[in-house]
Protein backbone atom coordinates (compact mmCIF):
# COMPACT_ATOMS: atom_id res chain seq x y z
CA UNK A 1 0.00 0.00 0.00
CA UNK A 2 1.44 3.57 -0.69
CA UNK A 3 2.29 5.45 1.73
CA UNK A 4 -0.06 8.54 2.33
CA UNK A 5 0.73 11.79 0.81
CA UNK A 6 2.34 14.75 3.39
CA UNK A 7 0.58 17.73 3.58
CA UNK A 8 2.43 21.01 5.56
CA UNK A 9 -0.59 23.69 6.93
CA UNK A 10 1.02 26.75 7.18
CA UNK A 11 -1.72 29.59 9.26
CA UNK A 12 -1.29 31.66 12.01
CA UNK A 13 -4.40 30.60 13.16
CA UNK A 14 -4.22 26.87 12.47
CA UNK A 15 -6.56 26.09 15.61
CA UNK A 16 -9.37 27.68 13.82
CA UNK A 17 -8.80 25.12 10.94
CA UNK A 18 -8.65 21.81 12.92
CA UNK A 19 -11.96 21.14 11.07
CA UNK A 20 -10.15 21.09 7.93
CA UNK A 21 -6.88 19.04 9.17
CA UNK A 22 -9.51 16.43 10.00
CA UNK A 23 -11.05 16.22 6.84
CA UNK A 24 -8.08 16.35 4.98
CA UNK A 25 -6.72 13.20 7.39
CA UNK A 26 -10.29 11.44 6.73
CA UNK A 27 -9.25 11.44 3.62
CA UNK A 28 -6.10 10.08 3.48
CA UNK A 29 -3.07 12.59 3.78
CA UNK A 30 -0.80 12.83 6.38
CA UNK A 31 -1.16 16.41 7.73
CA UNK A 32 1.27 17.92 9.58
CA UNK A 33 0.65 22.15 11.13
CA UNK A 34 2.54 25.20 11.62
CA UNK A 35 1.09 28.66 13.31
CA UNK A 36 4.33 30.73 11.96
CA UNK A 37 6.82 30.39 9.39
CA UNK A 38 9.65 29.58 11.19
CA UNK A 39 8.31 26.54 12.45
CA UNK A 40 6.85 25.55 9.18
CA UNK A 41 10.92 25.85 7.30
CA UNK A 42 12.19 23.84 10.35
CA UNK A 43 10.02 20.74 9.04
CA UNK A 44 10.39 21.00 5.62
CA UNK A 45 14.49 21.43 5.82
CA UNK A 46 13.56 18.40 8.54
CA UNK A 47 11.16 16.41 5.78
CA UNK A 48 10.00 16.81 2.49
CA UNK A 49 6.72 17.41 1.38
CA UNK A 50 4.46 16.84 -1.03
CA UNK A 51 2.08 20.03 -1.12
CA UNK A 52 2.37 22.87 1.28
CA UNK A 53 -0.84 25.40 1.91
CA UNK A 54 0.71 28.59 2.86
CA UNK A 55 -1.13 31.34 4.85
CA UNK A 56 -0.46 34.79 2.90
CA UNK A 57 -0.78 36.97 5.65
CA UNK A 58 1.01 35.83 9.17
CA UNK A 59 2.72 37.61 12.34
CA UNK A 60 6.64 38.22 11.61
CA UNK A 61 7.44 36.04 8.58
CA UNK A 62 4.81 37.02 5.98
CA UNK A 63 3.56 33.78 3.44
CA UNK A 64 5.20 35.63 0.47
CA UNK A 65 8.79 35.82 2.58
CA UNK A 66 8.26 32.11 3.67
CA UNK A 67 7.83 31.57 0.43
CA UNK A 68 10.92 32.69 -1.55
CA UNK A 69 13.03 30.62 1.77
CA UNK A 70 10.83 27.34 0.80
CA UNK A 71 12.28 27.87 -2.93
CA UNK A 72 15.52 27.74 -1.60
CA UNK A 73 14.88 24.63 0.41
CA UNK A 74 12.81 23.39 -2.44
CA UNK A 75 12.60 24.33 -5.87
CA UNK A 76 9.82 21.44 -6.49
CA UNK A 77 7.09 21.42 -4.27
CA UNK A 78 4.02 22.35 -5.31
CA UNK A 79 2.59 25.75 -2.78
CA UNK A 80 -0.71 26.63 -2.62
CA UNK A 81 -0.99 30.20 -1.39
CA UNK A 82 -4.19 31.14 0.98
CA UNK A 83 -5.11 34.34 1.96
CA UNK A 84 -8.00 36.90 2.84
CA UNK A 85 -7.04 39.42 0.08
CA UNK A 86 -8.76 39.34 -3.19
CA UNK A 87 -6.29 42.10 -4.67
CA UNK A 88 -5.26 41.55 -8.29
CA UNK A 89 -1.72 42.35 -6.90
CA UNK A 90 -1.80 39.69 -4.45
CA UNK A 91 -2.42 36.94 -6.77
CA UNK A 92 -0.18 38.45 -9.88
CA UNK A 93 2.60 38.33 -7.03
CA UNK A 94 1.91 34.99 -5.88
CA UNK A 95 1.83 33.32 -9.68
CA UNK A 96 5.10 35.09 -10.03
CA UNK A 97 6.60 33.66 -7.52
CA UNK A 98 5.46 30.05 -8.84
CA UNK A 99 2.72 29.14 -6.35
CA UNK A 100 0.97 26.33 -7.95
CA UNK A 101 -2.28 27.53 -6.64
CA UNK A 102 -4.79 30.25 -4.64
CA UNK A 103 -6.93 30.15 -2.61
CA UNK A 104 -8.87 32.81 -0.72
CA UNK A 105 -10.40 32.92 2.62
CA UNK A 106 -12.64 31.82 3.92
CA UNK A 107 -12.32 28.27 2.51
CA UNK A 108 -14.41 25.25 3.14
CA UNK A 109 -12.43 21.85 3.39
CA UNK A 110 -13.76 20.67 -0.07
CA UNK A 111 -12.73 23.53 -1.75
CA UNK A 112 -8.86 22.59 -0.02
CA UNK A 113 -9.41 18.72 -0.91
CA UNK A 114 -10.26 19.90 -4.51
CA UNK A 115 -7.42 21.67 -4.86
CA UNK A 116 -4.97 19.14 -3.33
CA UNK A 117 -6.76 16.31 -5.66
CA UNK A 118 -6.02 18.18 -8.42
CA UNK A 119 -2.46 19.17 -7.81
CA UNK A 120 -1.13 15.07 -6.46
CA UNK A 121 -3.38 12.75 -8.18
CA UNK A 122 -4.92 15.06 -11.17
CA UNK A 123 -2.30 13.17 -13.49
CA UNK A 124 -3.12 9.67 -11.82
CA UNK A 125 -6.52 10.38 -12.06
CA UNK A 126 -6.34 11.75 -16.20
CA UNK A 127 -4.23 8.98 -16.71
CA UNK A 128 -7.15 6.71 -15.10
CA UNK A 129 -9.83 8.54 -17.19
CA UNK A 130 -8.06 8.15 -20.65
CA UNK A 131 -7.40 4.48 -20.10
CA UNK A 132 -10.91 3.61 -19.23
CA UNK A 133 -12.06 5.99 -22.17
CA UNK A 134 -9.65 4.21 -24.80
CA UNK A 135 -10.42 1.07 -23.73
CA UNK A 136 -14.55 1.61 -24.89
CA UNK A 137 -13.84 3.64 -28.22
CA UNK A 138 -11.11 1.22 -28.95
CA UNK A 139 -13.67 -1.64 -29.51
CA UNK A 140 -15.74 1.03 -31.55
CA UNK A 141 -13.33 1.69 -33.49
CA UNK A 142 -12.29 -1.64 -34.36
CA UNK A 143 -15.83 -2.69 -35.31
CA UNK A 144 -15.79 0.11 -37.53
CA UNK A 145 -13.42 -0.44 -39.03
CA UNK A 146 -14.63 -2.83 -42.44
CA UNK A 147 -17.88 -0.38 -42.25
CA UNK A 148 -15.94 2.94 -43.34
CA UNK A 149 -16.57 3.94 -46.62
CA UNK A 150 -16.84 8.07 -47.24
CA UNK A 151 -13.83 9.64 -47.06
CA UNK A 152 -14.89 12.15 -44.50
CA UNK A 153 -14.96 9.11 -42.32
CA UNK A 154 -11.81 8.05 -42.93
CA UNK A 155 -10.35 11.06 -42.39
CA UNK A 156 -12.30 11.54 -39.17
CA UNK A 157 -11.33 8.34 -38.01
CA UNK A 158 -7.37 9.17 -38.76
CA UNK A 159 -7.82 12.32 -36.72
CA UNK A 160 -8.78 10.47 -33.37
CA UNK A 161 -6.69 7.79 -33.75
CA UNK A 162 -3.67 10.66 -34.10
CA UNK A 163 -5.27 12.48 -31.12
CA UNK A 164 -5.30 9.34 -28.68
CA UNK A 165 -1.78 8.46 -29.56
CA UNK A 166 -0.77 12.45 -28.32
CA UNK A 167 -3.12 11.75 -25.26
CA UNK A 168 -1.80 8.66 -24.09
CA UNK A 169 1.79 9.70 -24.77
CA UNK A 170 0.81 12.72 -22.75
CA UNK A 171 -1.11 10.94 -19.81
CA UNK A 172 1.89 8.86 -19.48
CA UNK A 173 -0.39 5.77 -20.58
CA UNK A 174 1.90 3.53 -22.48
CA UNK A 175 0.68 0.72 -21.42
CA UNK A 176 -1.96 0.85 -23.89
CA UNK A 177 -0.32 2.06 -26.96
CA UNK A 178 0.71 -1.66 -27.92
CA UNK A 179 -3.55 -1.92 -29.09
CA UNK A 180 -3.24 1.39 -30.67
CA UNK A 181 -0.59 0.52 -32.69
CA UNK A 182 -2.35 -2.83 -33.67
CA UNK A 183 -5.63 -0.77 -34.50
CA UNK A 184 -3.36 1.41 -36.63
CA UNK A 185 -1.53 -1.10 -38.37
CA UNK A 186 -5.30 -2.81 -39.16
CA UNK A 187 -6.56 0.86 -40.15
CA UNK A 188 -3.27 1.68 -42.39
CA UNK A 189 -4.46 -1.69 -44.35
CA UNK A 190 -7.79 -1.01 -45.16
CA UNK A 191 -6.53 2.63 -45.96
CA UNK A 192 -4.74 1.43 -48.30
CA UNK A 193 -7.14 -1.13 -49.80
CA UNK A 194 -9.17 1.98 -50.21
CA UNK A 195 -7.22 4.59 -51.82
CA UNK A 196 -5.74 1.84 -54.14
CA UNK A 197 -9.87 0.96 -55.00
CA UNK A 198 -10.74 4.90 -55.60
CA UNK A 199 -7.76 6.43 -56.24
CA UNK A 200 -8.62 6.70 -60.06
CA UNK A 201 -11.97 7.68 -59.92
CA UNK A 202 -10.84 10.80 -57.81
CA UNK A 203 -8.48 11.87 -60.54
CA UNK A 204 -10.90 11.45 -63.19
CA UNK A 205 -13.04 14.12 -60.64
CA UNK A 206 -15.50 12.57 -59.25
CA UNK A 207 -17.76 14.47 -56.47
CA UNK A 208 -17.18 12.21 -53.90
CA UNK A 209 -13.57 12.60 -53.31
CA UNK A 210 -11.38 14.47 -50.90
CA UNK A 211 -10.17 17.51 -51.05
CA UNK A 212 -7.05 16.90 -53.13
CA UNK A 213 -3.29 18.82 -53.40
CA UNK A 214 -5.16 20.91 -56.27
CA UNK A 215 -8.05 21.68 -54.70
CA UNK A 216 -5.73 23.31 -51.44
CA UNK A 217 -5.75 26.90 -53.11
CA UNK A 218 -9.01 27.18 -54.76
CA UNK A 219 -10.97 25.71 -51.68
CA UNK A 220 -8.99 26.92 -48.48
CA UNK A 221 -6.93 30.12 -49.49
CA UNK A 222 -8.93 31.45 -52.37
CA UNK A 223 -11.95 32.79 -50.00
CA UNK A 224 -9.03 34.80 -48.10
CA UNK A 225 -7.74 36.57 -51.39
CA UNK A 226 -8.96 39.98 -52.68
CA UNK A 227 -7.84 43.54 -53.86
CA UNK A 228 -7.83 44.74 -50.26
CA UNK A 229 -6.77 41.70 -48.29
CA UNK A 230 -3.77 40.46 -46.84
CA UNK A 231 -2.90 36.96 -46.63
CA UNK A 232 0.26 34.75 -45.26
CA UNK A 233 -0.04 30.99 -46.65
CA UNK A 234 2.52 28.87 -45.36
CA UNK A 235 3.25 25.25 -46.39
CA UNK A 236 6.05 23.07 -44.59
CA UNK A 237 7.00 20.51 -46.07
CA UNK A 238 6.69 16.73 -45.10
CA UNK A 239 4.79 17.46 -41.96
CA UNK A 240 2.52 14.34 -40.83
CA UNK A 241 -0.55 15.02 -38.70
CA UNK A 242 0.26 14.24 -35.48
CA UNK A 243 3.50 16.00 -35.81
CA UNK A 244 1.04 19.35 -36.88
CA UNK A 245 -0.96 18.48 -33.57
CA UNK A 246 2.32 18.71 -31.30
CA UNK A 247 3.15 22.61 -33.03
CA UNK A 248 -0.99 23.67 -32.15
CA UNK A 249 -0.33 24.30 -28.43
CA UNK A 250 2.44 27.16 -29.49
CA UNK A 251 -0.15 28.53 -31.90
CA UNK A 252 -3.28 28.64 -29.51
CA UNK A 253 -2.07 31.57 -27.60
CA UNK A 254 -1.24 33.78 -30.93
CA UNK A 255 -3.90 32.50 -32.63
CA UNK A 256 -7.65 31.28 -33.23
CA UNK A 257 -6.76 27.73 -34.70
CA UNK A 258 -9.58 25.93 -37.58
CA UNK A 259 -8.27 22.76 -38.99
CA UNK A 260 -9.33 20.67 -42.02
CA UNK A 261 -8.50 17.72 -43.02
CA UNK A 262 -7.34 16.94 -46.82
CA UNK A 263 -5.72 14.29 -49.11
CA UNK A 264 -2.31 14.58 -51.17
CA UNK A 265 -2.25 13.22 -54.53
CA UNK A 266 -0.21 10.32 -55.34
CA UNK A 267 3.04 9.83 -55.67
CA UNK A 268 3.69 11.70 -51.87
CA UNK A 269 6.04 13.22 -52.79
CA UNK A 270 7.29 17.14 -52.86
CA UNK A 271 8.12 17.44 -56.98
CA UNK A 272 4.16 15.65 -57.35
CA UNK A 273 2.15 17.22 -54.48
CA UNK A 274 3.58 20.29 -53.77
CA UNK A 275 3.86 21.54 -57.43
CA UNK A 276 0.22 21.00 -57.63
CA UNK A 277 -1.01 22.56 -54.41
CA UNK A 278 1.38 25.88 -56.18
CA UNK A 279 -0.24 25.33 -59.35
CA UNK A 280 -3.72 23.73 -58.49
CA UNK A 281 -2.85 20.67 -61.14
CA UNK A 282 -1.94 17.41 -61.30
CA UNK A 283 1.12 16.26 -63.06
CA UNK A 284 0.01 16.27 -66.74
CA UNK A 285 -1.21 19.72 -66.55
CA UNK A 286 2.48 21.13 -65.34
CA UNK A 287 4.08 19.34 -67.66
CA UNK A 288 1.77 20.83 -70.69
CA UNK A 289 2.44 24.20 -68.95
CA UNK A 290 6.02 23.90 -68.83
CA UNK A 291 7.34 21.40 -71.77
CA UNK A 292 10.32 19.48 -70.37
CA UNK A 293 9.60 19.77 -66.15
CA UNK A 294 8.90 15.91 -66.74
CA UNK A 295 12.01 15.12 -67.93
CA UNK A 296 14.11 16.42 -64.85
CA UNK A 297 16.43 15.10 -62.34
CA UNK A 298 16.07 16.31 -58.96
CA UNK A 299 12.96 17.39 -56.65
CA UNK A 300 15.27 20.64 -56.99
CA UNK A 301 14.52 21.38 -60.17
CA UNK A 302 10.94 19.64 -60.59
CA UNK A 303 9.81 22.40 -57.92
CA UNK A 304 11.93 24.93 -59.49
CA UNK A 305 9.03 26.78 -60.69
CA UNK A 306 6.68 26.96 -58.10
CA UNK A 307 6.41 30.87 -57.70
CA UNK A 308 5.69 31.12 -60.95
CA UNK A 309 2.96 28.52 -61.25
CA UNK A 310 1.68 29.95 -57.85
CA UNK A 311 1.16 33.50 -59.34
CA UNK A 312 -0.48 32.07 -62.12
CA UNK A 313 -2.73 30.30 -59.85
CA UNK A 314 -3.95 33.16 -58.22
CA UNK A 315 -4.38 35.05 -61.63
CA UNK A 316 -6.63 32.52 -62.95
CA UNK A 317 -8.27 32.42 -59.65
CA UNK A 318 -9.07 35.77 -58.34
CA UNK A 319 -7.52 38.21 -60.84
CA UNK A 320 -3.92 39.40 -62.27
CA UNK A 321 -4.66 42.85 -59.19
CA UNK A 322 -3.22 40.65 -56.48
CA UNK A 323 -0.10 40.91 -55.67
CA UNK A 324 1.76 37.73 -55.00
CA UNK A 325 4.91 36.85 -53.22
CA UNK A 326 6.80 33.64 -52.88
CA UNK A 327 9.70 32.65 -50.79
CA UNK A 328 11.45 29.54 -50.05
CA UNK A 329 13.77 29.04 -47.32
CA UNK A 330 16.16 26.48 -46.50
CA UNK A 331 17.99 27.86 -43.84
CA UNK A 332 18.65 29.73 -40.86
CA UNK A 333 19.88 32.83 -43.76
CA UNK A 334 17.10 32.12 -45.90
CA UNK A 335 15.07 33.00 -42.95
CA UNK A 336 16.75 36.28 -41.91
CA UNK A 337 16.75 37.43 -45.31
CA UNK A 338 12.87 36.44 -45.26
CA UNK A 339 12.02 37.98 -41.83
CA UNK A 340 13.38 41.56 -42.69
CA UNK A 341 11.06 41.12 -45.89
CA UNK A 342 8.17 39.71 -44.59
CA UNK A 343 6.70 43.30 -42.81
CA UNK A 344 6.67 45.08 -46.00
CA UNK A 345 4.99 42.32 -47.62
CA UNK A 346 2.19 42.03 -45.06
CA UNK A 347 1.73 45.73 -44.78
CA UNK A 348 -0.32 45.80 -48.37
CA UNK A 349 -2.50 43.88 -49.66
CA UNK A 350 -1.72 40.88 -51.18
CA UNK A 351 -0.38 36.85 -50.71
CA UNK A 352 2.56 35.87 -49.44
CA UNK A 353 3.41 32.08 -49.75
CA UNK A 354 6.35 30.78 -47.40
CA UNK A 355 8.34 27.08 -47.85
CA UNK A 356 9.75 25.54 -45.15
CA UNK A 357 12.05 22.54 -45.44
CA UNK A 358 13.48 22.04 -42.68
CA UNK A 359 11.43 19.11 -41.53
CA UNK A 360 11.76 17.59 -44.87
CA UNK A 361 15.49 18.43 -44.32
CA UNK A 362 15.22 16.39 -41.31
CA UNK A 363 13.38 13.56 -42.20
CA UNK A 364 15.78 12.47 -45.40
CA UNK A 365 18.93 13.34 -43.03
CA UNK A 366 17.84 10.90 -40.75
CA UNK A 367 18.15 8.52 -42.62
CA UNK A 368 21.99 9.50 -44.05
CA UNK A 369 22.95 10.51 -40.06
CA UNK A 370 23.57 8.32 -37.57
CA UNK A 371 23.61 11.38 -34.86
CA UNK A 372 19.62 11.68 -36.74
CA UNK A 373 18.92 8.39 -36.24
CA UNK A 374 19.73 8.41 -32.72
CA UNK A 375 17.93 11.44 -31.70
CA UNK A 376 15.03 10.99 -33.96
CA UNK A 377 14.53 7.28 -33.14
CA UNK A 378 10.37 7.20 -33.55
CA UNK A 379 7.31 9.02 -33.88
CA UNK A 380 7.44 10.72 -30.63
CA UNK A 381 11.04 11.65 -31.39
CA UNK A 382 10.52 13.12 -34.47
CA UNK A 383 7.38 15.28 -32.73
CA UNK A 384 9.45 16.55 -30.22
CA UNK A 385 12.50 17.82 -32.62
CA UNK A 386 9.80 19.11 -34.92
CA UNK A 387 8.46 21.14 -32.42
CA UNK A 388 11.83 22.10 -30.81
CA UNK A 389 12.62 23.17 -34.29
CA UNK A 390 9.37 25.24 -34.89
CA UNK A 391 9.56 27.08 -31.56
CA UNK A 392 12.84 28.80 -32.38
CA UNK A 393 11.94 28.81 -36.16
CA UNK A 394 11.51 31.53 -38.65
CA UNK A 395 7.88 29.98 -39.74
CA UNK A 396 6.78 30.92 -36.16
CA UNK A 397 8.61 33.95 -36.01
CA UNK A 398 6.66 34.44 -39.45
CA UNK A 399 3.30 33.91 -38.03
CA UNK A 400 4.08 35.80 -34.84
CA UNK A 401 4.32 39.00 -37.66
CA UNK A 402 1.42 38.08 -38.95
CA UNK A 403 -0.57 37.96 -36.13
CA UNK A 404 0.65 41.09 -35.43
CA UNK A 405 -0.27 43.02 -37.92
CA UNK A 406 -3.78 41.28 -37.90
CA UNK A 407 -3.13 38.98 -40.99
CA UNK A 408 -4.36 35.55 -40.84
CA UNK A 409 -2.26 32.72 -41.87
CA UNK A 410 -3.15 29.60 -43.64
CA UNK A 411 -0.65 26.77 -42.78
CA UNK A 412 -0.67 23.24 -44.45
CA UNK A 413 1.83 21.09 -45.50
CA UNK A 414 2.49 18.92 -49.04
CA UNK A 415 2.78 15.30 -47.91
CA UNK A 416 3.35 13.25 -44.24
CA UNK A 417 5.69 10.35 -44.20
CA UNK A 418 5.46 7.19 -42.84
CA UNK A 419 8.05 4.82 -40.04
CA UNK A 420 8.88 2.23 -42.69
CA UNK A 421 10.25 -1.61 -41.29
CA UNK A 422 9.18 -3.34 -44.05
CA UNK A 423 11.53 -4.13 -47.67
CA UNK A 424 10.07 -5.27 -50.68
CA UNK A 425 11.95 -6.15 -53.61
CA UNK A 426 11.36 -5.18 -57.08
CA UNK A 427 12.57 -6.18 -60.28
CA UNK A 428 13.40 -3.53 -62.65
CA UNK A 429 15.58 -2.30 -65.42
CA UNK A 430 18.15 0.21 -64.97
CA UNK A 431 15.77 3.44 -66.01
CA UNK A 432 13.42 2.42 -62.95
CA UNK A 433 13.39 5.80 -60.61
CA UNK A 434 15.56 5.87 -57.46
CA UNK A 435 12.77 6.65 -54.50
CA UNK A 436 12.35 4.07 -52.44
CA UNK A 437 8.95 5.06 -51.98
CA UNK A 438 7.59 5.01 -55.69
CA UNK A 439 8.99 3.71 -59.10
CA UNK A 440 8.16 4.51 -62.41
CA UNK A 441 10.26 2.36 -65.04
CA UNK A 442 10.10 -0.58 -67.80
CA UNK A 443 9.04 -4.24 -66.68
CA UNK A 444 8.49 -3.22 -63.05
CA UNK A 445 7.31 -5.35 -60.65
CA UNK A 446 7.15 -6.01 -57.13
CA UNK A 447 7.71 -9.41 -55.72
CA UNK A 448 5.07 -9.33 -53.58
CA UNK A 449 2.17 -8.41 -55.20
CA UNK A 450 -0.23 -6.81 -51.96
CA UNK A 451 2.97 -4.89 -50.92
CA UNK A 452 2.60 -2.17 -53.40
CA UNK A 453 -0.15 -0.77 -55.95
CA UNK A 454 1.08 -1.07 -59.61
CA UNK A 455 -0.52 0.72 -62.95
CA UNK A 456 0.66 0.78 -66.31
CA UNK A 457 -1.79 3.59 -66.97
CA UNK A 458 -0.49 7.11 -66.28
CA UNK A 459 -4.14 8.49 -66.50
CA UNK A 460 -4.87 7.02 -63.04
CA UNK A 461 -2.04 9.06 -61.43
CA UNK A 462 -2.27 11.95 -63.97
CA UNK A 463 0.81 11.59 -65.48
CA UNK A 464 1.75 13.42 -68.39
CA UNK A 465 1.67 10.07 -71.43
CA UNK A 466 4.81 7.97 -71.35
CA UNK A 467 6.07 5.25 -73.30
CA UNK A 468 3.24 2.34 -73.18
CA UNK A 469 5.34 -0.34 -71.43
CA UNK A 470 6.22 1.94 -68.50
CA UNK A 471 4.64 0.54 -65.39
CA UNK A 472 4.46 2.40 -61.87
CA UNK A 473 5.10 1.05 -58.37
CA UNK A 474 3.96 2.80 -55.05
CA UNK A 475 4.46 1.30 -51.87
CA UNK A 476 1.76 0.82 -49.43
CA UNK A 477 1.76 0.83 -45.47
CA UNK A 478 5.20 0.67 -44.45
CA UNK A 479 6.83 -0.65 -47.33
CA UNK A 480 9.91 0.23 -48.80
CA UNK A 481 11.42 -0.92 -51.85
CA UNK A 482 14.86 -2.52 -52.26
CA UNK A 483 16.34 -4.53 -55.40
CA UNK A 484 17.43 -8.23 -54.98
CA UNK A 485 21.00 -7.17 -55.96
CA UNK A 486 21.19 -4.76 -52.75
CA UNK A 487 18.87 -6.67 -50.81
CA UNK A 488 21.61 -6.44 -47.56
CA UNK A 489 22.38 -2.99 -48.30
CA UNK A 490 19.49 -1.23 -48.15
CA UNK A 491 18.07 -3.55 -45.38
CA UNK A 492 20.87 -2.14 -43.09
CA UNK A 493 20.68 1.31 -44.41
CA UNK A 494 16.84 2.17 -44.53
CA UNK A 495 14.77 -0.56 -41.96
CA UNK A 496 13.29 1.84 -39.64
CA UNK A 497 13.42 4.77 -42.23
CA UNK A 498 11.01 7.92 -42.18
CA UNK A 499 10.09 7.69 -45.62
CA UNK A 500 7.21 9.41 -48.16
CA UNK A 501 5.88 9.02 -52.13
CA UNK A 502 3.77 6.23 -50.97
CA UNK A 503 0.14 5.39 -49.75
CA UNK A 504 -0.31 5.79 -46.28
CA UNK A 505 -2.71 7.89 -43.61
CA UNK A 506 0.60 9.09 -42.49
CA UNK A 507 1.58 10.17 -46.18
CA UNK A 508 -1.69 11.39 -47.13
CA UNK A 509 -4.27 12.52 -44.72
CA UNK A 510 -2.52 16.63 -44.02
CA UNK A 511 -3.88 18.88 -41.86
CA UNK A 512 -4.53 22.83 -43.14
CA UNK A 513 -5.35 25.22 -40.56
CA UNK A 514 -6.46 28.64 -40.61
CA UNK A 515 -5.12 30.95 -38.04
CA UNK A 516 -6.94 34.19 -37.08
CA UNK A 517 -5.51 36.61 -34.60
CA UNK A 518 -6.96 36.58 -31.12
Amino acid sequence: MPAAKRLLWVDDEIDLLRPHLLFMQGRGYHVDAASNGDDALDLVRVSPYDLILLDEQMPGRTGMEVLDEIRRIDQRVPVVMVTKSEEDRTMTEAIGRRVADYLVKPTSPRQVLSVVTRLLEGDQLQQQVIARDFTGRFREINAQLGLIRDWREWCDAYSELVNWELRLRESGETGLLASLETLLDDFRREFCRWVCEDYGRWTRGSHDRPPLSPDVVPEYLAPLIGPDRTVLFVVIDCLRLDQWRALVPLLEPLAQVEEALYCSILPTATPFSRNAIFSGMYPDGVAERLPGWWGREGEGSLNANEAELFREHVDRLVGPKVPVHYEKVFDAADGEQMLRRLPAYLSQPGVTALVFNFVDLLTHGRSESAVLLEVARDKEALRALTRQWFERSEALSAIREAMRQGVPVLVTTDHGSIHCHRPATVFAKRDTTSNLRYKFGDDLRAEDRMAAFSTNDENVLRFPPGRAATNYLIALEDVFFVYPTKLRQYQARYRGSFLHGGISPEEMILPVALLTPR
